[in-house]
């Protein structure tokens, strides 16, 4: 009878939990001083989204939002334009004339980079995303796109 009366009132996970908090009030503490030191993120992490170009200095990006229709949180949108063939932007008929993420909306999923058929768009390591404004969320072409001094660079995935 008192079997079933401890069932009743949880004794048991109670005394589980209180097993975990006694087992651990002895370890020391893990801690990171944050600014000087930061932690070496999973291999699979997936942080803020870069758009890369190729080696010649052209966006792989080529505005077929793909990547738009991908996201199940529908925090990408993409205008596409057409090139112009004296002056490319990028190698296709098309290029993204404006390419925004809302970082508010977005689940962090792989989705986009998935979706690419282009390889233009990558999630990596950097998760130091904190703002005091919510417009500085929605992350522009010009913020996401890497500098032409790091053409050709491709992030491991």
């Amino acid at each position: 009878m008192l079997k079933d009366l401890g069932k009743g009132l949880g004794v048991g996970e109670l005394a589980k939990g209180l097993g975990v908090t006694l087992e651990n009030l002895f370890k020391k503490p893990f801690t990171v001083q944050y600014p000087e030191e930061k932690l070496t993120m999973f291999p699979r992490f997936r942080g803020l989204h870069i758009l890369t170009r190729y080696e010649d200095g052209l966006e792989r990006c080529v505005g077929c939002e793909l990547c738009a229709v991908a996201c199940p949180a529908d925090a990408i949108f993409v205008k596409a334009a057409e090139n112009d063939p004296a002056n490319p932007v990028s190698h296709g008929e098309r290029y993204a004339e404006r390419y925004e993420i809302n970082m508010l909306r977005c689940i962090f999923c792989g989705m986009c980079e998935e979706a690419c058929p282009e390889d233009a768009i990558y999630l990596e390591k950097d998760y130091e995303l904190s703002d005091y404004n919510r417009d500085s969320f929605i992350y522009t072409k010009k913020e996401l796109l890497v500098p032409e001094e790091k053409s050709g660079y491709l992030p491991a995935r």
